[in-house]
């Protein structure tokens, strides 16, 4: 089964997969010595068990470049045949600089570089931008990175989101293919539901203003996303000129793994599909989420390279996108 696309365009799709885990791993039961909680509740609500926080000498830059030599190395490109790298992050301390220059340093590249910022849709968004550029023949490739690192965005005490939230990062080289490896892009945003997940500067005890938190509206999130999401995974199929049942795999943002179910059963995806589940594990990681979840569905052979997925991805803006891919070779 191919993808269909526009006519008179190359193909894009992505060469490599790599990403980088925190090595420190957090149990609920950690997380509960200052939450008000039980690891029992926190299953129960999310399906997180574990979550990864990253350490002294990982920090999101550290991150953002390690995965990028991996998928580099896998898709056998060099960083100086890069022509832009594109971070999708909502964490970067800084702002000023962006992320990618820094990223693109590391790596040995003076190639374009900026970061996406589209809260947890933003892997999807930046793989589209990818896409266009290699279709249209502006850029040969083109280094996506989707990083965070939630862990120093967080109130440890707010029940809404100190159990979910994690660290991570992972990236892809997109490049041109024989065939079509990313199909048409079904994104959007709902601006209107932009306070259901923000960031917002907290209180020190002395009532001295610290770094921005992230606060979320669980409960707003849960009614809208299985629902809406719904209805850009048809239309992101239909552009793709695939149907539901050739899918091998599906790969929705790792947000919440009753989002997930929920989502999987309004759109009638058949039990043939293999479903990531990589929040089980890795908790919500926001722009990472998307690659670090088709990295463990191939490590753990749920599925192949070359396989058809849906990804889908949504949050903060509200944001989200989706396409259909092939999924990549990985580390």
């Amino acid at each position: 089964m191919t993808i269909q696309q526009p006519q008179d365009l190359t193909h894009a799709a992505m060469l490599g997969l790599g990403v980088y885990r925190p090595e420190r791993v957090v149990t609920n039961d950690e997380i509960c010595e200052v939450l008000d909680s039980s690891d029992e509740w926190i299953q129960s609500r999310s399906g997180i068990r574990t979550r990864r926080f990253a350490g002294p000498g990982e920090d999101l830059i550290t991150m953002a470049t390690t995965a990028a030599e991996r998928a580099l190395a896998v898709a056998g490109v060099g960083a100086d045949q890069l022509g832009c790298v594109i971070v999708a992050t909502s964490t970067h301390p800084e702002h000023t600089p962006a992320s990618a220059p820094q990223v693109a340093d590391r790596l040995g590249s003076t190639a374009a570089a900026f970061d996406v910022s589209a809260g947890c849709a933003g892997f999807c968004h930046a793989l589209n931008l990818a896409s266009g550029l290699v279709r249209s023949g502006a850029e040969s490739y083109v280094l996506v990175i989707g990083v965070e690192q939630l862990s120093r965005f967080m109130d440890p005490t707010d029940r809404g989101t100190a159990f979910i939230f994690a660290d991570g990062a992972g990236a892809v080289v997109v490049g041109g293919a024989q065939a079509t490896g990313i199909g048409p892009t079904a994104w959007g945003s709902d601006g209107s539901k932009a306070h259901v997940i923000n960031q917002t500067p907290s209180c020190l005890d002395s009532g001295e203003t610290h770094h921005p938190v992230v606060q979320m509206e669980g409960t707003a999130v849960f009614r809208w996303a299985p629902f809406a999401m719904a209805d850009v995974v048809h239309e992101a199929l239909a552009a793709a000129g695939v149907t539901i049942d050739q899918l091998d795999a599906f790969v929705p943002h790792q947000a919440n793994l009753r989002i997930t179910q929920t989502l999987a059963r309004n759109i009638g995806l058949p039990e043939s599909v293999a479903v990531a589940t990589d929040i089980v594990e890795a908790g919500n990681t926001s722009a990472a989420s998307v690659p670090l979840a088709m990295e463990a569905m191939l490590r753990t052979g749920q599925a192949e390279p070359g396989d058809l997925a849906l990804l889908i991805a949504f949050g903060a803006g509200l944001s989200y996108a989706g396409q259909v891919v092939t999924l990549p070779p990985h580390e």
